[in-house]
């Protein structure tokens, strides 16, 4: 079973990182598989109430390869981190199948009260480098989180969110078959992708006209 897992967790980083060019090299060059196998072990532990050794194989993990995962929290299979410097994965959250995660990104929690403090990721799930999903909030299958997006409430299933709090994108730029374009490495440029800067864009409008109409109006009066 364990060799299936990692079996097809290799796969998994061939088929989305061109640049992993072998098997060999993905098990010996990429950090994240090693934080995730590592977690494979601290996790065991973990639930066979030993939970200070897990706790101590996870901050071993920590220091090998920059990821911190905590033995408590879920991972579903064919789990990919790239690069992975910096992830952080609480506790209690839970990850589906086919997730896909990229660096800087942060599964945390918003209290200090026992029970469920970190998020619930479905499956087929992108989040881009710098995300922060906080709180017990669920993420619904094959959502896209954009870069440095901060995500407070739920997200539906099949929606992309962007921006600070994180919002729904309204459109993707493109036709109407293709998907929302989701920026992994940095927050979309196009305006009209990020509702936020969309509705700065209005009153940035509302405020040159109301500027017009002043000037015309002391015209006027003269």
């Amino acid at each position: 079973m364990a060799l299936m897992f990692l079996t097809e967790t290799v796969r998994a980083y061939r088929q989305r990182d061109p640049a992993a060019r072998s098997n060999l090299e993905v098990l010996l060059c990429y950090p994240g598989l090693h934080a995730v196998m590592i977690h494979g072990l601290s996790g065991l532990l973990w639930r066979h109430r030993w939970p200070t050794l897990g706790r101590f194989i996870s901050h071993i993990g920590r220091f090998l390869t920059g990821i911190e995962i905590h033995p408590g929290a879920r991972l579903g299979r064919r789990f990919v981190i790239d690069h992975g410097m910096g992830v952080v994965i609480g506790e209690t959250a839970e990850l589906g199948d086919d997730v896909y995660i990229y660096h800087q990104v942060t599964l945390g929690g918003t209290s200090n009260a026992p029970g469920k403090r970190h998020p619930t990721v479905g499956h087929n799930v992108i989040i881009g480098a710098g995300a922060k999903i906080l709180g017990p909030i669920a993420i619904g299958d094959n959502a896209r989180i954009g870069a440095n997006a901060v995500v407070v409430a739920p997200v539906p299933a099949g929606t992309t969110v962007v921006g600070i709090p994180a919002r729904p994108v309204e459109h993707g730029g493109g036709t109407a078959t293709e998907s929302p374009r989701c920026e992994a490495y940095g927050t979309p440029i196009d305006p009209g992708l990020d509702p936020m800067l969309h509705e700065l864009d209005l009153l940035r409008g509302e405020l040159t006209e109301l500027e017009n109409r002043l000037a015309r109006l002391a015209r006027e009066r003269v």
